[in-house]
């Protein structure tokens, strides 16, 4: 029999072992993320495939970081202005970390950056939809009280919930001991929520929830959607499989399978402000929801189901009285040709339709012809399409050029048209406002033909046509 000592040596080699092993594991496996000593870690292969780099970002919401950009020119700037360490960057590999907590010399590791005002969700003008995916536990949810779950854990000292929704406090929320894990109750809002637990003063994400992703400040948290819609498909007790497809998920007819329950079938979701239409697939066939009054043309001779948030735009086409039929198409609904018919008035043509905050392009097609809106300040000379901004939230402003004639604004929130959005003259001060969702934005002004960066703005990046583009983070 091997003596204490004996035991206690390759118990220390065991473990010194599985250490070393982690770390080659993390070396040289392939794109990955983790978390050690209050760091988070991305290990960047830069040999990887386009789809496996596409795959890493898309996993880890990490479009913000700019890693292909990284890759192809070594450009460190995107990475160090969000508080990256470069631990390791050669010709194959790159690792880069970042501290769990505040860069403002902080002890505490539960300290984070202010990312969010205390009572609003994040904002999701970006995103079409939201479910929550949890492994082996739910949060219940009564009311606008939703109660934060986390498992086992029971012999840890104190925990704490910290998110968006507390102004990530870390002291402003403990959770509470139970039998299987611990509690915290929260009053939301509909919407998108991030969260992290604080176990003994360690950050941690909820190793039992899916849904996590960068945050745009560089930091990884899990997710919470707070729903707003219950979708019910009543009957189908025999079906195999029934799905919910929309226009919030690209018509993808298994993507979000739904629960059975015991009188059909059930999925909740969050979806934001605007007008969406969906139908049920059941086994592969595919069906309207017999519960929803409101319908739209599917295109195929049948319909689809509606459902509506917020408040409805009115469009409208003055004249055209003698038109047989008037069709309104735009980025809101794929351009559709057969969906969104106006009705006709005494002195034109109008239709409601309801769109959340954002930037929306869009033409009217009058007995099969297509048409700007004539009454619109913002169309472009080049598509011939129109321009709608909803709830702008962001204003451009381009100095030092009061003497030029005619100043644009495009960036990747408009399609880099260089004709649509006209800037108004403010003094001696080009302006512009549009809608921006939370993150990088890229932009030009086009003043009297010349494609110019913004001479006020230090912040830029390179581009293939090597003349740059200014850059804007909007961070909440």
């Amino acid at each position: 029999m091997r003596n204490r000592s004996t035991i206690k040596y390759w118990l220390r080699r065991g473990i010194l072992f599985i250490f070393v092993f982690l770390q080659l594991q993390f070396l040289y496996a392939q794109n990955d993320f983790m978390m050690r000593n209050g760091r988070m870690y991305l290990r960047i292969n830069k040999k990887s495939t386009e789809q496996e780099l596409n795959n890493f970002i898309a996993d880890f919401d990490l479009k913000d970081l700019n890693l292909k950009d990284f890759i192809k020119s070594n450009n460190l700037a995107t990475l160090q202005k969000l508080g990256w360490k470069i631990e390791q960057n050669t010709e194959s590999i790159a690792i880069i970390s970042k501290k769990l907590e505040a860069a403002e010399g902080m002890n505490n590791s539960a300290k984070r950056i202010t990312i969010n005002n205390k009572s609003d969700p994040i904002p999701v003008c970006d995103i079409r939809f939201g479910i929550n995916k949890f492994r082996n536990k739910i949060f219940t949810v009564d009311g606008n009280t939703v109660t934060f779950f986390l498992k086992n854990n029971t012999n840890a000292r104190k925990v704490m919930l910290a998110g968006s929704f507390n102004n990530w406090s870390p002291g402003a929320l403990p959770m509470k001991k139970t039998a299987d894990g611990w509690i915290a109750q929260v009053n939301l809002k509909p919407g998108k929520w991030y969260y992290i637990f604080i176990i003994d003063d360690q950050w941690s994400i909820d190793t039992d929830n899916y849904q996590r992703e960068n945050d745009g400040q560089g930091n990884i948290n899990s997710v919470y959607y707070m729903t707003n819609t219950l979708f019910v498909c009543n009957g189908f007790t025999d079906a195999r499989k029934v799905f919910l497809a929309g226009s919030f998920n690209n018509w993808n007819q298994k993507e979000l399978p739904m629960t059975k329950v015991s009188k059909g079938w059930i999925l909740a979701m969050y979806l934001p402000e605007g007008t969406h239409t969906y139908k049920f697939v059941v086994d592969g066939n595919w069906y309207e929801d017999a519960g929803v009054k409101e319908k739209l043309p599917d295109g195929a001779g049948g319909y689809n189901s509606v459902i509506r948030f917020g408040k409805p735009y009115l469009f409208k086409l003055n004249g055209f009285t003698n038109a047989r039929q008037v069709v309104l198409s735009g980025s809101f609904n794929s351009w559709r040709e057969d969906e969104l018919y106006l009705a006709k008035t005494a002195t034109g043509w109008e239709l409601p339709y309801t769109l959340g905050a954002g930037n929306y392009e869009y033409k009217f097609i009058i007995d099969g012809k297509w048409m700007s809106d004539p009454a619109s300040v913002l169309s472009s000379t080049v598509s011939g399409n129109s321009f709608l901004i909803i709830e702008p939230n962001y204003t451009f402003r381009l100095k030092g050029y009061k003497n030029a004639k005619r100043v644009f604004l495009a960036g990747d929130f408009n399609n880099w048209d260089p004709q649509a959005y006209a800037m108004k003259k403010e003094g001696d001060d080009w302006v512009f406002p549009v809608h921006l969702g939370i993150g990088k934005h890229l932009y030009k002004f086009f003043v009297d033909g010349d494609w110019i960066r913004d001479p006020n703005n230090k912040l830029w990046e390179q581009n293939e046509f090597g003349t740059g583009n200014s850059v804007v983070w909007i961070e909440k």
